[in-house]
């Protein structure tokens, strides 16, 4: 029998991702294809660390429907206050860090899965002056194909050479044995794109698993952030006294959920964990003045926390192109 969890995070996916994924086919044909790849990276650094942050598109979300524990009037209002409409464009970020000899990605993107204005991780990694056979390691918060689909083109490796690194309860939940066969019919199609874009790299002998707070490299660790997904997992960057915090799916819809942490998403297969690690979260990056960059922030994503009343309002790390090529 299904445990509760598990139909709840799977019919949760398919209400949401019917609502928010774009047709791959349009009446008559393909999708049309825009006209520029317009392909997005920035450089920073966390002390002896580079950052590069990496575009991976944009996704129309409808908000109304995907946010919950919230009215849809009030969704409304706090979007119009930052000249919003209801139906936002969600940034899909990833990043990559130059650790050493290692170049090390935070996730990687949705491939061809969710339409003509993604799938260009590979691109804006190629403008930054990297080719994907190049990345070493790629640390993955969860399983998601926003974030796991570009880890494939068709049956073809994108990243050959790199070792996914993924919470070892990530794993099971959508790649052990049974869960597919579990799952509704309706829902096989997100275990199905779970196992295309993952189960290569574990067949491939390119998957390393990790259970809680893990070191991962010197510098770079794990850390729990439940509620999301099962295994989701925030990725700590610290040098020189510097901290950044990539935080995956912990915010979805910013200028909502930042003055409203207990508002929580369709996508989550627990939403009071997930509710509960948000204010976590958010207290701790306040109090400890730290970077952290969300995979749904607006591009290129990193930025600082500032309390706003009984909520916090975002402050983007500024731009500053001063970058020197240190290849």
């Amino acid at each position: 029998m299904m445990n509760r969890s598990f139909l709840t995070l799977t019919l949760a996916i398919a209400a949401a991702f019917a609502t928010v994924a774009p047709a791959v086919h349009a009446e008559g044909g393909a999708a049309p294809k825009l006209s520029h790849i317009q392909a997005g990276y920035q450089h920073f650094k966390i002390g002896a660390f580079e950052v590069i942050a990496l575009s991976d598109g944009t996704l129309p979300i409808p908000t109304q429907q995907v946010l919950k524990g919230i009215s849809a009037d009030e969704v409304a209002a706090r979007l119009a206050r930052t000249y919003q409409g209801t139906e936002v464009d969600a940034s899909i970020n990833a990043y990559l860090i130059k650790a050493g000899d290692r170049l090390v990605m935070i996730d990687a993107g949705t491939g061809e899965l969710y339409g003509p204005t993604l799938n260009k991780i590979s691109a804006s990694l190629k403008s930054a002056g990297y080719a994907p056979e190049q990345i070493t390691d790629i640390l993955i918060t969860h399983i998601h194909t926003d974030h796991t689909g570009g880890l494939m083109d068709g049956s073809r490796l994108v990243f050959p050479n790199a070792t996914l690194h993924l919470e070892r309860k990530e794993l099971d939940y959508w790649l052990g044995a049974g869960q597919r066969d579990r799952a509704p019919q309706a829902l096989k199609v997100y275990f199905d794109q779970a196992a295309a874009k993952v189960q290569p790299y574990v067949d491939a002998g390119r998957v390393k698993a990790f259970s809680g707070e893990t070191t991962l490299f010197p510098g770079l660790r794990s850390l729990p952030a439940p509620g999301h997904t099962p295994g989701h997992s925030f990725y700590v960057l610290e040098s020189q006294g510097e901290k950044l915090v990539f935080w995956g799916d912990l915010l979805h819809v910013a200028d909502v959920q930042l003055p409203r942490p207990d508002v929580t998403v369709a996508f989550d297969v627990d939403p009071k964990a997930a509710a509960a690690t948000r204010k976590l979260a958010f207290a701790d990056a306040l109090k400890g003045r730290y970077w952290v960059a969300g995979d749904h922030v607006t591009f290129p994503g990193v930025g600082h926390l500032q309390a706003d009343g009984k909520g916090y309002r975002w402050i983007p790390m500024p731009y500053v192109n001063d970058h020197h090529e240190t290849k």
